[in-house]
């Protein structure tokens, strides 16, 4: 099982994710693209890293708008070092 992190930790953490936040016991970022196509591209390439990380995020998709949640759902849908790692590679695959 893994261990929530601190609020404290998780601020620190928020530091290396630009426009992340840390709400209802969830890390959350909104991203935008030009297209639908585009979207969908980046929830597909997420959904493979999700996959092998065995971590699953919260994904909201209305048509060039792609809105995330993670939390670690055995640690009680707490914010672990779990989220933080799924989140930074999440910006890598936005980034590209």
């Amino acid at each position: 099982m893994a261990d929530p992190l601190s609020d404290d930790k998780i601020s620190n953490e928020l530091n290396n994710l630009p426009a992340w936040s840390h709400e209802d016991d969830k890390l959350s970022k909104e991203f935008n693209f030009d297209n639908f196509r585009d979207a969908m591209a980046f929830i597909n390439r997420i959904a493979f890293e999700a996959e092998e990380q065995v971590h699953h995020p919260e994904i909201f998709n209305v048509y060039n708008t792609v809105n995330i949640s993670l939390s670690t759902h055995d640690a009680g849908g707490k914010v672990t070092d779990k989220d933080v790692k799924l989140a930074k590679t999440i910006e890598s695959l936005y980034n590209k």
